[in-house]
């Protein structure tokens, strides 16, 4: 029996909207066709509006794949890449590559994209001028942040500001040109754009607004760029990001019907019934896109078509906008101002700099602008897309969902319908996400939006992804349950905490014994806790109790696999003296050390030491001035710092020197878990601060404050606290997050758990819009530091040691 022939689809373009298009195709009938691929570009299909995380440092190109090759062997894709497709012949019904590689097809998918918009300027055919539109761009701009210092954008929407942050997180002064009066005109209003041009100027991006470009600059390489009314700015890099234009070429040399974009019905067809096209290329009702959500749209409903459906039809939905800059949240919808029997309803609140806006027809919410606090986007985005009349609510909705519900800060997932859309970027619904857990059991937030896509491009939605999976899985919406400190107790670390300052209990046995604890003495896991949770509300009382810590704590060292210790003296940001190191060496020969080490913390790590010979090697390095780097604490570890202005041509900030302010004033602590700092003495981020607890970015204005890093197992950027001016700042605001994690976290949480527990909103209404509750924070860390800071090494070397924690083990018989 011959076998039954299939379909030739034939796909021009290796895109998001193609590729999300043969996706939902496998989805309704994977059998249908033999499926051809043809891409420009030499890379599989990725997420291309990702490119600006990738151009910031925060993503590689291999992170924001989403077709991987081996997805097309595995549904037997033929994908040609690096060979664009250069001719269609419709009445032959084939295409040919430029390799001359000539096929043939029964159904023929355009996804051609778009091109930059590229105006008549002179000199921008010149070396270092360059779009930003795949990964050969970034990588352009990425070599030319490692060679030069200076760069233009041009233009002031979402692509030129994600270009202009991306080349300023890359170490770049940059200065961003837009022919506009405000930012971002298309998608905020005249309040939201100058709010963005202010907190992007204290970053330290230079703006030129109602500028428009004459001339760029230059003879060999780019050197500068001039403007119409004599302004200009110096250049080694420009970037043209003034927008973008329908790629219709192809379809035009091969006679379709082609206006802006290439003209297609409801169904996603051309003029030639067996030819369609979807996403930036398309122009349906005289309208083209250029945001995601409505290509997903796209994509459904052609795939729809193609599988031999006939119901569905393509209708232009209102769409969402994002801007991907680290702590910058903006986000908008639907109309930005209201016209003619339309009203406004707006709050703003200068201190926070945060500001909300809805525009109101007949009762219904038609449009959003949200600038500072974005938290209720999806729920305002809903109202408008559904046309709900809320005119029973409509004075009250400005203040969030919140306001209404009974004042959770949480959205009530249960409460939202299943088409309500979750993943903007991916176009997922409730619906679809609570399915997909269902039916394949998926346990795990990573394996839901591996399964679903959801919060897999630029992860704002992922708190809700999150959510809904508790939901689903039958635990409670606001989060898993809250743990018990452990099996002694059915106290919870918060209940215990409270009941410590709540009756002033100030020992160990007074807290078992006022709480009900189920074994008297405890265990190895509350004792640590609850002489943490002491230390912390009594500091000057409270006597530290050594047998409830761990043995590295005891020890005062790292004990190593071998049984051997490794000593790790502090070195104030990451310098030292000749002295210093001299002492290290003698040591290192005196003890026979089997590896001296340059740790990931920028210090040097003695390893070997045998536990009876502690005490000496800490009198050593004592005498020498050195103290205990405490590689071995809940408390601070290091402060990794980088040369800074002193020594880099890049460098903004001393950022060396304010390292070692902040090692000096932090060192010695107990924390609930580890802490570490870093200091980046320009955006370049060469001590990378952005995965610390705390982190500090230098930059011309001043100082980039961010919290909650994580460089582990599960790696955590860190979010964006605030920006201060001076150094006294740095420190004060370093010390009361310190104080409030010790205050308020559970024992063994690092930051980042904490602070994707309790929310970063909440931090910075603690830290940065209460002034005087951010000093009283702060002094009340230098009182327990008064307390905490002495050095163990030098008490236990000169006071002796306890001669059963350090005595050699007896031989065994």
């Amino acid at each position: 029996m011959l076998p039954i022939s299939r379909e030739r689809l034939v796909v021009v373009g290796n895109g998001m909207a193609g590729m999300r298009t043969v996706e939902e195709l496998l989805k309704l009938d994977p059998t249908r066709f033999d499926i051809a691929v043809f891409g420009a570009e030499p890379h599989p299909n990725y997420d291309r509006i990702m490119l600006s995380s990738v151009l910031a440092g925060e993503k590689q190109v291999d992170d924001i794949v989403i077709n991987t090759r081996a997805w097309y062997e595995e549904n037997d894709i033929s994908l040609h890449t690096g060979d664009p497709v250069v001719k269609i012949d419709p009445k032959a019904r084939t295409v040919t590559a430029q390799s001359g590689l000539t096929v043939p097809y029964d159904r023929l998918l355009l996804a051609t994209g778009s091109k930059p918009i590229v105006p008549p300027i002179p000199g921008l055919n010149l070396p270092g001028v360059c779009a930003f539109r795949d990964i050969a761009d970034v990588d352009t701009m990425i070599d030319a942040s490692t060679k030069h210092r200076k760069a233009v954008v041009i233009g002031g929407g979402l692509l030129g500001l994600e270009a202009a942050w991306g080349l300023k997180r890359r170490g770049m002064d940059v200065a961003l040109v837009h022919l506009m009066p405000t930012l971002m005109e298309r998608q905020l209003d005249e309040t939201a754009g100058k709010l963005l041009q202010r907190d992007l100027t204290e970053r330290g991006i230079a703006f030129f607004t109602n500028g428009q470009t004459e001339e760029v600059t230059g003879k060999d390489r780019v050197t500068g760029i001039k403007l119409a009314d004599g302004r200009g700015a110096p250049a080694d890099l420009v970037v043209v990001a003034i927008g973008i234009r329908p790629e219709t070429t192809l379809a035009r040399e091969a006679g379709l019907e082609v206006n802006r974009g290439i003209v297609v019905g409801d169904n996603l067809s051309t003029s030639d019934p067996d030819i369609f096209a979807v996403g930036e290329c398309a122009e349906h009702r005289g309208q083209v896109v250029g945001l995601v959500a409505p290509i997903w749209d796209m994509a459904k409903v052609c795939a729809h078509h193609l599988a031999g459906g006939g119901e569905l039809i393509y209708t232009a939905q209102v769409s969402a906008t994002r801007l991907k800059i680290t702590g910058i949240d903006v986000y908008s919808a639907g109309q930005l101002a209201a016209g003619e029997d339309e009203d406004e309803i707006v709050l703003r609140d200068a201190r926070r700099g945060a500001y909300r806006k809805l525009v109101m027809r007949d009762g219904k919410v038609v449009g959003t602008v949200l600038y500072g606090d974005v938290t209720d986007g999806a729920w305002y985005f809903d109202l408008i897309r559904r046309r709900t009349d809320v005119s029973d609510i409509a004075s009250r909705m400005i203040l969030g969902q919140a306001a209404l519900g009974g004042g959770t800060q949480e959205p009530d997932v249960a409460a939202m319908p299943d088409d309500m859309q979750i993943c903007g970027c991916n176009g997922v619904c409730k619906g679809t996400i609570v399915d997909t857990i269902k039916a394949k059991g998926l346990d795990s937030y990573e394996a839901v939006k591996a399964h679903t896509k959801a919060s897999a491009s630029c992860g704002s939605c992922a708190p809700l992804v999150r959510q809904l999976l508790a939901a689903t899985l039958g635990v409670e919406v606001t989060g898993p349950a809250i743990p018990t400190v452990c099996k002694c107790t059915d106290h919870t670390h918060e209940e215990v905490r409270t009941q410590i300052l709540k009756q002033k209990l100030k020992t160990q046995a007074a807290v078992r014994e006022a709480m009900a604890w189920k074994t008297p003495d405890g265990c190895a896991s509350c004792r640590p806790a609850l002489n943490f949770y002491l230390l912390c509300a009594w500091p000057g009382e409270y006597q530290d109790d050594s047998r409830s810590r761990f043995i590295n704590e005891r020890a005062h060292a790292n004990i190593q696999k071998d049984g051997t210790y490794s000593v790790i003296p502090r070195m104030w940001g990451g310098t030292a003296t000749p002295a210093e190191l001299a002492a290290i060496a003698t040591v290192a020969a005196k003890y026979d050390v089997k590896e001296v080490k340059i740790t990931g913390g920028q210090r040097l790590g003695i390893y070997g030491i045998k536990k009876p010979d502690l005490p000496a090697v800490w009198g050593e390095l004592t005498d020498a001035g050195l103290v205990s780097g405490h590689a071995y604490a809940k408390g601070l570890r290091t402060v990794k710092t980088c040369v800074g202005l002193e020594w880099c041509r890049f460098g903004t900030q001393d950022s060396t020197s304010l390292g070692k302010q902040l090692e000096r004033l932090t060192w010695g602590n107990w924390t609930p878990h580890k802490f570490k700092m870093g200091v980046s003495g320009c955006p370049r981020n060469c001590a990378e601060a952005s995965i610390k607890d705390f982190g500090v970015v230098c930059v011309e204005s001043g100082f980039d404050l961010l919290v909650g890093g994580n460089g582990g197992i599960e790696l955590r950027g860190t979010d964006r606290l605030c920006h201060v001016a001076t150094e006294a700042e740095v420190l004060e605001y370093c010390a009361a997050f310190m104080q409030l994690y010790r205050e308020e976290a559970r024992y063994l949480d690092r930051t980042a758990p904490w602070i994707e527990r309790v929310g970063i909103a909440y931090v910075r209404t603690r830290i940065v819009d209460d002034a005087e509750g951010r000093k009283v924070l702060a002094e009340k860390f230098r009182h327990a530091q008064s307390f905490l800071q002495d050095d163990p090494w030098a008490e236990r070397a000169n006071q002796g040691v306890d001669a059963t924690e350090f005595k050699p083990l007896p031989a065994l018989v």
